[in-house]
C-alpha cells in the first residue's frame, strides 16, 4: 500500500465530472482532511450520497432554486456546502459539476485515519467505530462548522480532500437516508458505500 501524502489535494477537474462518477470513483476511498491549530485530522471517505439540483426532490436546490443557504451549490465544483440540521448537527457536502448545476455530494461517514485522539476529544471520548459513522458525527470529529461554508477545497489549508492511494475493492448502492419528503426520489439508490468497510452509518438492508 502506498503511504498517503495528505498534503495533496484533489484538483478542480476531479469535481467537474458527472456527480455519480465523482461519488463512486473519486470520493469513495479518498481522504477528508482538516487542520486546526496545527493539528491534522484525517478520515477515509466510506459513504456518500448524491443530490442533483435540477430534478432531485431530495436536494436543497430543487428545482434549480437558489436561496441564501444553498447559493454555493450554484458555483463551480470543488467548494464546501455546509448546513445545520435539527438545531444541533453540521452536515458537510462537496459541490460538484459546472457552474449553475447545483449538484452536491453529502459525506456520510469516515474511517478515522489520523489525529484520532483529537477526534475522540471532540466527540467526548467515543469509540473508534462511532467517531465518524454519520454526517453530523464526522463534522464534530474533524471540527467542521459553517464557518467553512464556501471554502475552495482545492486551495484551502483548513479543509480539503486528498486523493485515494489505492482502488477500493468495490462499492454498494443503497437508498439515501432521512429524505422521506422526496417522494419518488426517496427510493433512488444514490447512497454509495465502500464494500466491506465497517465504518459506515448504516449498512444496506
Amino acid at each position: 500500500m502506498i503511504q498517503p501524502d495528505f498534503t495533496q489535494k484533489l484538483k478542480r477537474a476531479a469535481y467537474l465530472k458527472d456527480p455519480f462518477e465523482v461519488a463512486q470513483r473519486v470520493l469513495l476511498g479518498a481522504y477528508l482532511c482538516t487542520r486546526q491549530r496545527g493539528v491534522l485530522t484525517v478520515g477515509k471517505i466510506t459513504e456518500v450520497e448524491v443530490y442533483i439540483g435540477a430534478y432531485d426532490k431530495g436536494c436543497h436546490a430543487y428545482p434549480n432554486r437558489k436561496t441564501p443557504r444553498n447559493q454555493v451549490m450554484f458555483g463551480t465544483g470543488g467548494h464546501a456546502y455546509i448546513y445545520f440540521v435539527y438545531g444541533m448537527y453540521e452536515m458537510f457536502n462537496v459541490v460538484v459539476g459546472k457552474t449553475g448545476e447545483a449538484n452536491a455530494i453529502l459525506i456520510r461517514s469516515l474511517e478515522p485515519v489520523l489525529g484520532i485522539e483529537r477526534m475522540k476529544a471532540r466527540r467526548g471520548g467515543k469509540t473508534l467505530k462511532s467517531l465518524a459513522d454519520g454526517p453530523g458525527k464526522l463534522c464534530q470529529a474533524l471540527g467542521i462548522t459553517r464557518a467553512l461554508y464556501g471554502t475552495d477545497l482545492t486551495q484551502s489549508d483548513k479543509i480539503w480532500i486528498s486523493p485515494k492511494t489505492e482502488e477500493p475493492a468495490g462499492f454498494l448502492a443503497a437508498k439515501r437516508i432521512g429524505i422521506d419528503y422526496a417522494q419518488e426520489y426517496k427510493d433512488k439508490l444514490w447512497r454509495f458505500l465502500l464494500e466491506g468497510n465497517p465504518f459506515v452509518s448504516k449498512k444496506p438492508a
